[in-house]
């Protein structure tokens, strides 16, 4: 391994957003630093808003910031799936072409009939982002590929999280097929798992600070997901610091 590595996640926002929206990538608050800091690694994070395992391996492929974090690190994390399991009726190629419109005034009410249409029809439960299937046909495309540059290097999949939001009608039917279907991937790779449902099923069901969208967390539950990742995290780096 290398001498200076660190922890590389790719992740989607649940990595970066707090109870009251985005913050910056060395926030020590967020998940990722929590993990850095309890198994004395630095932390490479990237990620954005809605990334699904598609979009991950589409930012493993164009992003040359990535590329180079890919030789100096430990561990590789993938804290990435959950977006693919969340009802989207309407397809998320649509969805993402609406920054585009012109004028403002078409933008904004092509996007507010976007969500209302989301949010109508998200009860049905499909169809989803990806259907399991592709989520781990991509899966095993990110692994492909990083095993090119870096065969040594451990991977740590995080199983999806769980939401509250009324943006899909509370309805997450999806997420068990998903992460059974992402658990027996990693289980023929030998790739070690952390499962963000209990933490987050908590969180939500205790309620709190949690963003009122209902789908990001408050900083307990991104301390009690730090503390589930590190348990899988630890063994794979050399000097493990589990107290905080």
């Amino acid at each position: 391994m290398s001498a200076d590595g660190h922890l590389l996640v790719l992740s989607d926002s649940l990595a970066y957003y707090g109870p009251e929206g985005g913050l910056p990538a060395d926030d020590p608050r967020i998940w990722p630093n929590l993990l850095g800091a309890a198994v004395g690694c630095e932390v490479e994070l990237f990620g954005r808003i809605g990334w699904t395992t598609r979009d991950v391996w589409w930012a493993l492929t164009q992003d040359p910031r990535i590329w180079a974090a890919v030789p100096r690190a430990q561990v590789l994390v993938l804290a990435i799936g959950g977006m693919d399991t969340l009802p989207s009726p309407l397809p998320t190629a649509l969805r993402e072409q609406i920054r585009y419109l012109r004028p403002e005034w078409l933008r904004r009410r092509v996007r507010d009939a976007y969500g209302w249409a989301q949010a109508a029809f998200a009860p049905l439960g499909w169809p989803v982002a990806l259907p399991a299937r592709v989520t781990v046909e991509y899966l095993e495309k990110i692994r492909g590929a990083v095993a090119v540059i870096r065969p040594d290097l451990p991977i740590v999949l995080c199983l999806p999280s769980t939401h509250d939001s009324e943006y899909y009608a509370r309805v997450h039917t999806a997420r068990a097929g998903h992460t059974a279907a992402m658990r027996r991937w990693a289980d023929d790779h030998a790739i070690a798992t952390a499962d963000f449902y209990p933490a987050t099923a908590r969180a939500f069901s205790a309620g709190g600070e949690q963003n009122p969208d209902g789908i990001h967390w408050g900083f307990a539950c991104h301390r009690d997901v730090a503390d589930e990742v590190a348990r899988a995290v630890a063994p794979l780096v050399a000097s493990p610091r589990l107290a905080r």
